[in-house]
């Protein structure tokens, strides 16, 4: 193994094993307050609400999802190129946005009770907080993850099963569900454990809806109290439930093979027309993209409209917007960098040493934004003070929570170039670290530009560890969403809200341009009859 890799994946797996390392030794210095805090009956409410949330919105994103991806993928739907994109859109709009778009809209008092009120009298509406408000935003805006998956999938799922399925005498609908939705199984499964993980993560839209569960309870024990166990115990909770469902993923992922042998015949797939369905297509494309990216952004422009005409000053926004951009790239700069080792690492010297350094790694996932920043608060201040406080450990804390995007997307760069030209470079006579400089590093550009733009994207968005460890007068337009918001102004967070939106869609747009649909043969049409 080469030195050149051995070290910085040996260092960046350090660093990744700070938090939890961190959440140990404060659960284990509760003695034996652990299991009194671990048992008591409001940690089982916790366990209950969070379990509950995660499984609802997981499923609910999947039944959303599914039936989009094959509308724009199989179908012959009219605007199919658009409404791919409009789907995908709502990844731009942070969830805790959109549920305060959600509360101003379908809120006690919000814009659908002044309709109702003043057309029919209707004098309240009921409440839109706790469990159902929180399902609603994180469904709303979580089911791209599984779209996309699942949307891959059938691109690039093999024509024949289906052939073979027709010619058995299966109709479209059940040839669907006898025979595409099996093969859907992994990406259905890992669209919807990106979905659960980011709910049982998410700190700003359970907080604004009101509703306990794991990571608001850790953040109220950790600001209202000087005593961080209680905190740490419950944060390993929250680890031991995403290990449950990385587990539950793998057992519904199976191991069956999905790939053919041999390259095949390259041909387009066959698209099925709608006929009598295809108003009822519409309505739903239609539908979804309204409750999830029209709706939020209508009220945002309303509520612009309002404070603008009030005379709200949006004179921070300029400088927000550009430490918000800035922190992203440098964030995402250092976050590609450092995957890249063990990325090369895990596709080249595959073995166990990789496969432990990969699942550690993955930590980031597992671990909450909310849980990071604790950890890297109590390092910083007692290991690291000279950069505690500091863009640097801000920036080391991003890398942790979204290095498996970084690693992800360079692993699947890497898969594809053969070893045989870093074998050639080097009977050229070029170095280890000059093979990976200028022949390794540039082949794998799109994946590292894949992996900048999605950290690029979710930095930009990131909440609660922008909160705890961001620099004494450094505000992104993250923290001035929430400075408004908690103060009541929901007016005033239009201006940044609207502006974070807008810079968010940049390294979206990149992921987009990556994925372009192919135009529609029309030999390639077929009927969906009855079936």
């Amino acid at each position: 193994l080469p030195f050149l890799i051995l070290v910085p994946v040996l260092a960046v797996s350090a660093l990744m094993l700070l938090p939890l390392l961190y959440l140990m030794m404060r659960a284990t210095s509760a003695g034996s307050n652990l299991t009194d805090i671990l048992f008591r009956e409001r940690t089982m409410l916790v366990v209950r609400n969070t379990a509950l949330l995660a499984t609802s919105v997981s499923l609910a994103a999947t039944v959303i999802a599914v039936p989009l991806a094959w509308l724009t993928t199989r179908t012959v739907l009219a605007g199919r190129r658009f409404w791919s994109v409009a789907v995908t859109l709502p990844l731009v709009i942070p969830s805790y946005v959109g549920a305060l778009t959600i509360i101003a809209a379908l809120g006690p008092r919000g814009l659908a009770h002044e309709v109702l009120a003043a057309h029919f009298g209707i004098e309240r509406l009921p409440s839109i907080y706790g469990f159902w408000g929180s399902w609603l935003a994180l469904t709303l805006f979580t089911y791209p993850y599984v779209f996309l998956g699942v949307q891959a999938a059938l691109r690039g799922m093999d024509p024949c099963l289906e052939e073979a399925g027709r010619c058995l005498g299966l109709g479209p609908m059940r040839s669907f569900f006898r025979v595409v939705l099996p093969q859907l199984r992994p990406a259905i499964a890992g669209g919807a454990l990106l979905s659960a993980l980011y709910t049982i993560s998410d700190f700003g839209v359970v907080t604004l809806m009101r509703y306990d569960v794991f990571t608001r309870a850790v953040y109220v024990q950790y600001r209202s109290s000087f005593d961080r166990t209680t905190a740490a115990a419950l944060a390993l909770v929250l680890v031991a439930m995403t290990i449950v469902l990385l587990v539950i993923e793998v057992r519904i992922r199976g191991t069956a093979v999905r790939y053919r042998i041999g390259s095949g015949a390259g041909r387009d797939k066959r698209l099925v027309s709608l006929g009598k369905w295809h108003p009822l297509a519409l309505g739903y494309c239609g539908l979804v993209t309204f409750c999830s990216l029209g709706l939020p952004l209508g009220v945002l422009l309303y509520w612009l409209a309002q404070g603008l005409s009030a005379g709200d000053r949006i004179e921070r926004i300029p400088a927000q917007a550009v430490n918000t951009l800035g922190i992203g790239f440098v964030a995402g700069m250092v976050t590609v960098a450092l995957a890249f080792p063990l990325a090369w690492l895990v596709v080249r010297h595959p073995g166990r040493f990789a496969g432990i350094t990969e699942r550690i790694s993955f930590l980031g996932y597992a671990l909450p934004g909310i849980v990071i920043a604790i950890a890297f608060v109590y390092f910083g201040a007692n290991f690291a003070s000279p950069i505690y406080g500091t863009m640097g450990l801000l920036v080391l804390a991003y890398a942790v929570r979204f290095l498996p995007q970084a690693v992800a997307a360079e692993r699947l760069s890497l898969i594809q170039i053969s070893p045989r030209l870093e074998e050639a470079a080097r009977g050229l006579g070029l170095s280890q670290a000059m093979t990976l400089l200028r022949v390794t590093i540039p082949l794998a550009r799109p994946g590292v530009l894949t992996g900048l733009a999605m950290v690029m994207l979710t930095v930009m968005k990131e909440l609660p560890i922008t909160l705890l460890l961001a620099p004494i007068g450094f505000d992104t337009l993250a923290t001035g969403i929430w400075q408004a918001t908690t103060n009541g102004a929901y007016g005033r967070a239009a201006a940044p809200a609207m502006a974070l939106i807008a810079i968010s869609s940049l390294p979206n747009m990149l992921l987009l341009l990556r994925q372009r649909n192919r135009p529609i043969d029309p030999a390639a049409v077929q009927d969906s009859g009855t079936g």
